[in-house]
């Protein structure tokens, strides 16, 4: 595949008075892992819903795959795969019987539904569980068999919406590891997450804030490009500093990491080192660091005097 898989211009969703997706502009190349990063509320799952025909936009338009939504919607669900937020598939049936179920969904014959199921059952290490009840399965095994039968009619497209928000590290780990091959193998992926370290996974990302896209391509990009110096801070009352330095016009953010400060300095002061250092108690030492993209998140979500919040 090649190109872009999704294009949207001017997407909108408004509820009432609300614009969850506020004008959204997107370009998601194929065959790439896209992430949306972004806090609760800030648009990402309303975005996804939006690409996979599951609500008709206010304005805007988008082509997903080839198709125009909404109009087409009916023919793109054929053609990706959704894993929700939450666990979607039925707690009283079985690994198999859940498998089973969606399949007979997309039409498979029993040849393709058996082969399908057979792949999946061992990609996603499923095969000791098949009689197990889905209720009853640990939160990793249920985001298995969740992924699993998310691809099991081979989309070309899959969305995950914070797919491991409720895992634990290695098992978040192992998940992106199965993104990776899926992802080798032609599939375009979008993700939605409010991880730092997720969003760096992906090959590009959009970060959203009340809606609204604040800034979107690759994240080392964006780190290199980020308009501020960062610098740190050891030693010394990190929280006198802290409370020294806030207010300042070109300190945009002071947040404490640990036993650091970690201050965000508007790229337009000339000597940020020496800004800090007039703030810093005796035995303190201040010197720039590389930028992370929470730095890139700080930044791109700060708000302009007097901008509506209520995007």
């Amino acid at each position: 595949m090649s190109g872009l898989a999704v294009e949207a211009s001017g997407l909108t969703r408004a509820f009432g008075e609300k614009r969850a997706v506020d004008a959204l502009d997107l370009a998601v190349p194929a065959g790439t892992i896209f992430g949306f990063l972004g806090p609760n509320g800030c648009g990402k799952t309303t975005t996804m819903r939006l690409l996979t025909g599951l609500l008709r936009p206010s304005a805007g338009a988008a082509r997903v795959l080839g198709h125009a939504l909404p109009a087409e919607a009916e023919a793109l669900k054929r053609e990706i795969g959704y894993m929700t937020q939450t666990f979607s598939l039925y707690r009283d049936l079985t690994v198999a019987e859940n498998l089973r179920f969606t399949a007979d969904i997309h039409g498979m014959n029993a040849a393709r539904r058996r082969r399908r199921i057979d792949d999946v059952l061992a990609r996603f290490d499923l095969e000791d569980l098949t009689r197990q009840m889905a209720g009853s399965m640990s939160g990793g095994q249920r985001q298995r068999l969740a992924l699993a039968a998310a691809v099991l009619h081979e989309p070309g497209l899959l969305f995950l919406d914070e797919p491991t928000s409720a895992v634990d590290p290695e098992t978040r780990r192992d998940f992106w590891e199965t993104l990776f091959d899926l992802s080798a193998a032609g599939v375009t992926i979008i993700v939605s997450t409010h991880f730092m370290d997720e969003a760096e996974r992906c090959q590009q990302i959009a970060i959203l804030d009340q809606g609204r896209k604040r800034a979107d391509g690759a994240p080392d990009a964006l780190m290199a490009g980020l308009p501020a110096q960062v610098v740190q801070v050891e030693g010394g009352d990190l929280r006198a500093a802290k409370r020294a330095m806030q207010g300042r016009p070109s300190v945009i953010s002071v947040a404490q990491i640990g036993t650091r400060l970690r201050v965000l300095v508007d790229r337009s002061e000339n000597d940020p080192v020496a800004l800090v250092r007039e703030a810093v108690t005796a035995g303190a030492e201040a010197h720039v660091v590389r930028p992370n993209l929470e730095d890139v998140f700080v930044v791109a979500t700060r708000h302009a005097p007097g901008e509506d919040a209520a995007a």
